[in-house]
């Protein structure tokens, strides 16, 4: 589940960077707001992919993704690829827990076969 999370989080680094850009583009936003906002932004994308696995760490990348929804106030494009993004969240923690019950099941049944082999 970290790797599929984790990636998740890294392209939304990129997306929300690139936000502000064109939110830089309104002239009713001052550039050290904006900047500000999206560098804590991108600064807690990447924190949150070192606590995925730890208690709460799903949760806070839930509240993440609301987050980047709400920013389409600021940044309308913001909404689809909110969306998009949460949909993507959504695929790498369900799959991502498949993938982590199959490789614990597949390490179980190798370590169950292993002594009768010897």
């Amino acid at each position: 589940m970290r790797t599929l999370c984790a990636s998740t989080l890294i392209g939304e680094l990129f997306v929300i960077g690139f936000a502000g850009l064109v939110a830089m583009k309104d002239p009713d936003l001052a550039m050290s707001t904006v900047w500000t906002v999206c560098g804590v932004a991108m600064v807690l994308s990447v924190l949150l992919c070192g606590v995925i696995t730890r208690p709460g760490g799903v949760a806070l990348g839930w509240a993440f993704q609301v987050a980047l929804v709400a920013s389409g106030f600021v940044v309308p494009a913001m909404f689809f690829l909110g969306l998009g993004f949460a949909a993507l969240w959504w695929a790498s923690v369900h799959y991502g827990r498949k993938i982590d019950e199959a490789k614990a099941r597949f390490a179980a049944q190798s370590a169950s076969a292993e002594p009768d082999a010897a």
